[in-house]
């Protein structure tokens, strides 16, 4: 992309890579920029991998990890610390990613550190049990989650979800980057 825009990598934090700390003060316009150029790297081309935000859905669905409970690491907001980065634990900035237990799925980082942008429009869950909901077709927001280092645990909760217009920058949020099912090789 030409530069990394984000306030901590900037900051001499400690002597760790700064490559390792996720990337913020990005827009959700900059995160699907980052996607389409990644998609269009020759060796991913020629390997057909196409890479995009997740849906909220999805990105639920990998937070959970397939627990029922607030966090992935249940309901006892004093385990979270094992998990994630808050307000608790975090000295007020983000920190490198993987330091912290992975879920049941093997991912880092799903709950704090950085809000995350997801692909939907923001809109009302549907009202009836539906599978792998997809978002309102447009509006004026867009979703983020997983809550972020200057939040208390309840913050950073697997159901906590928020909306913010697309071009909305801060030192608060970022994006992971999810492989679309048709890139995925058989």
């Amino acid at each position: 992309m030409g530069a990394n825009p984000s306030y901590f990598q900037k900051r001499v934090i400690r002597k760790s890579d700064s490559s390792m700390y996720p990337v913020e003060q990005v827009s959700w316009e900059d995160a699907v920029e980052f996607c389409k150029k990644l998609s269009d790297l020759p060796e991913e081309k020629k390997a057909g991998r196409v890479y995009r935000l997740p849906t909220e859905s999805e990105w639920e669905y990998a937070c959970r990890a397939g627990t029922t409970t607030g966090y992935c690491s249940g309901d006892d907001e004093s385990r979270l610390a094992e998990y994630a980065w808050f307000y608790r634990n975090s000295n007020n900035q983000t920190h490198p990613v993987g330091e912290k237990k992975s879920n049941p799925l093997g991912l880092y980082d799903m709950h704090g550190n950085v809000w995350e942008w997801y692909s939907d429009w923001y809109g009302n869950y549907p009202s009836v049990a539906v599978a792998d909901p997809v978002g309102p077709k447009e509006g004026s927001d867009r979703v983020y989650r997983g809550g972020g280092w200057y939040l208390m645990a309840a913050g950073c909760r697997s159901a906590r979800r928020r909306r913010i217009a697309p071009s909305h920058r801060d030192l608060l949020t970022g994006f992971r980057v999810a492989l679309s099912s048709s890139g995925i090789s058989k």
